[in-house]
């Protein structure tokens, strides 16, 4: 798997301090020529799979992750909390379920929403992510 400059990607871990302000940063990076924006995990995967945004299914890419470990802070424990229990505001998604990765991260198990951000880049193998 070769990758090029033309397909290597920079996510400036400065301009992110929460889930919002991630979904800013992966839009300016993936989503410019597109007329919507990735908000949620489910798009995120998508587009990592290919053919949404800027990529191509089957294209390697390369994502230099600057700040990574200040991204693993704001994208961390507390935040995965607030977004399971706004999750919970809603009668859409299985409240029992979500009460329990609220007792897991509570109890300092599970993962956090950076966990599966890096869970989805893991599971993709066009994706060479460099972490700084």
């Amino acid at each position: 798997m070769t990758f090029s400059e033309k397909n290597s990607y920079l996510i400036n871990g400065s301009n992110i301090n929460n889930i919002d302000s991630f979904y800013k940063e992966i839009n300016r990076l993936f989503m410019g020529n597109e007329d919507f924006q990735i908000s949620n995990l489910d798009g995120l995967e998508d587009l990592f799979s290919g053919g949404v945004g800027d990529i191509d299914i089957d294209q390697p890419i390369q994502i230099v992750w600057k700040d990574f470990e200040k991204n693993r802070i704001d994208l961390g424990k507390e935040v995965t909390i607030e977004w399971y229990e706004d999750s919970l505001k809603t009668k859409e998604f299985n409240h029992d379920y979500f009460k329990q990765k609220i007792k897991d991260l509570q109890q300092d198990q599970g993962q956090t929403y950076f966990d599966i951000i890096l869970e989805i880049m893991e599971e993709n193998e066009n994706i060479k992510l460099i972490k700084e």
